[in-house]
């Protein structure tokens, strides 16, 4: 646990990640194949004939319990992620998007376009849990602590892949209006996957000479890995190595987009709608392995919590608990299905003056991130003030997240170039608990 807290951490030190990838450049007027990423819809408003994507990558670390300047103190980073009562969320999200290109002919668009992703979450930890097995127990005020968490505590890493085909068509046009219509079909490469949830958690954790013992406790456990993930969830090299599995999910996208048209330059007004990632993806591996448990410790009897520090692996700490002998095994499968954080796109980009626009971004997830069988995605509400030229871009991004709450960032771009951050403005400003660090380059050939 200690190694995981501190790469997570030293992330955050030592780079700029956010929970809104591609925040502000996402909803450019410059409108390219990462727009159809957002929105498939999109792709019949490309800004040139063909779109050709070398490469984007945006890499994102936010949490609600520790602020960049906790960082510069000489508190153990173990002691700020598990201090006071309300649960840890942290979020390790990393996308790539390799080459892809995009066209439009007449009134239709065309896009592929691949994409790898690598994740890692805290979702809801009970603090006197972490506090127990990292630390000891340092934070607990009392030597007893009664745990009663009804809801589900996950640990969960994945890798996986996806090739994208997307169309989009002009369904109603005119001198002044424009409405599209789109969609995207994706095939996945489910890679690699760990998920350790613990439901109903009751019981009472004893700390004594620096030792925290569990005892008088019931929860419904998962156990759920394939691939590389199984072995040591914290390594990175184990998720940039098994990120394109083989084939096995599909997924898709719908998306709408209404715009009203500027005789002089570009629009007025571009908006749209879209649904993602509806899908899911079996994982399938020589190691797979799921099974759900019921853990029953007698109040006479306890579990020495200090036998879970220091391991990184979910197959470690299910095979330390069964011999434990307090487990029982309810249900257990050797494939398992993975289900998409599904959510909702909403998006407005208005001119208010030649070269000056501003756009609000909405992302309403659609599934519960407290489930076994799904990754996570964040809510989020972003503003975007820019000035844009034809060749060049500077913008700021404002956003309210989940997990970390406000920040602010900025990003620019230079013909085909782009970079940013969601979070460097607050970074520097005040105590942010995310950060994030994107940048790409594409090509736009031919004028429509």
């Amino acid at each position: 646990m200690k190694k995981l807290v501190v790469l997570l951490l030293v992330a955050m030190n030592i780079s700029s990640f956010a929970q809104e990838h591609f925040a502000g450049i996402g909803t450019s007027r410059r409108i390219s194949l990462l727009n159809g990423t957002f929105n498939p819809a999109e792709l019949a408003n490309l800004t040139s004939k063909v779109d050709v994507q070398f490469f984007a990558t945006s890499f994102n670390v936010s949490n609600n319990k520790i602020g960049f300047s906790d960082l510069t103190g000489n508190e153990d980073f173990e002691n700020l992620l598990f201090r006071g009562n309300e649960p840890v969320n942290m979020r390790f999200d990393a996308e790539i998007l390799g080459p892809g290109v995009a066209f439009r002919i007449k009134k239709w668009g065309f896009g592929i376009a691949s994409k790898a992703y690598a994740k890692f979450n805290l979702v809801d930890i009970d603090v006197n849990i972490g506090d127990a097995i990292a630390n000891d127990g340092v934070n607990s005020l009392l030597n007893t602590t009664t745990l009663n968490r009804d809801n589900n505590q996950r640990l969960i890493g994945t890798s996986y892949g996806e090739l994208a085909f997307s169309v989009a068509r002009t369904l109603w046009e005119t001198e002044k209006y424009k409405f599209n219509g789109g969609a995207t079909f994706k095939l996945l490469f489910p890679g690699s996957y760990a998920n350790f949830g613990t439901e109903q958690f009751n019981g009472t954790i004893t700390t004594t000479g620096g030792n925290s013992f569990l005892s008088d406790a019931s929860a419904s456990l998962n156990f759920s890995y394939s691939g590389n993930l199984a072995n040591d969830y914290s390594n990175f090299d184990d998720y940039s190595n098994s990120i394109f599995g083989g084939l096995n999910g599909m997924a898709a996208d719908i998306g709408a987009s209404f715009t009203i048209k500027d005789s002089l330059d570009g629009y007025k007004l571009n908006t749209g709608i879209s649904v993602r990632n509806m899908g899911k993806m079996t994982f399938s591996d020589s190691n797979n392995s799921s099974t759900n448990y019921t853990l029953s410790i007698p109040a006479n009897e306890s579990l020495d919590l200090n036998q879970f520090d220091g391991i990184n692996s979910i197959r470690d700490v299910e095979q330390i608990l069964l011999d434990s002998g307090y487990l029982t095994s309810t249900t257990q499968n050797r494939d398992f299905k993975v289900k998409l954080p599904t959510v909702i796109n909403l998006y407005a980009d208005v001119k208010i003056v030649p070269s000056f626009y501003t756009s609000i971004f909405i992302q309403q997830k659609l599934n519960d991130d407290t489930k076994n069988d799904q990754i996570t995605a964040q809510n989020i509400l972003t503003l975007t003030p820019r000035f844009s030229l034809k060749n060049f871009e500077v913008f700021t991004s404002l956003s309210q997240t989940e997990i970390a709450g406000f920040n602010a960032g900025f990003g620019l771009r230079a013909y085909g170039f782009f970079v940013g951050s969601g979070s460097v403005v607050t970074a520097l400003i005040k105590d942010s608990k995310q950060a994030d660090f994107y940048f790409g380059y594409r090509l736009g050939l031919g004028k429509i």
